[in-house]
């Protein structure tokens, strides 16, 4: 299995994203995004976190079985997969990658794990 996305990669191309969801936990008038509870996003002490597994992390593993295109941007490349978990349930996420050249691993038949940190 090949690993096609990390955030901290993606948070490297783009700094201003950090700043943002920042602003967004430190704005108390406007309470949305992030709590902040376990350090600010894309902070050291957020990635610590992850790592010491304060943050909760959620693994979803399946097959895929079908791949479309999701949204309303005209996009004609398939951005959304639907995968068919082990305990035989359908999961529909979303497609991320940090090099474009991984999209063709994106096939039915091929087995996905994504982790998600629930902040």
């Amino acid at each position: 299995m090949k690993r096609v996305y990390q955030l901290s990669e993606e948070l490297k191309n783009d700094p201003e994203q950090i700043a943002l969801a920042q602003a967004l936990i430190l704005n108390f008038s406007r309470p949305m995004g992030l709590k902040g509870t376990h350090g600010l996003f894309g902070s050291s002490e957020w990635w610590s976190s992850i790592e010491q597994r304060k943050i909760p992390l959620f693994l979803v593993s399946g097959v895929i079985c079908r791949t479309y295109v999701a949204g309303q941007d005209g996009s004609e490349v398939n951005n959304g997969i639907e995968i068919l978990l082990d305990d035989g349930s359908v999961r529909d996420v979303g497609i991320y990658i940090n090099d474009k050249a991984d999209m063709p691993l994106f096939q039915i038949g091929c087995r996905v794990e994504i982790v998600y940190a629930l902040d």
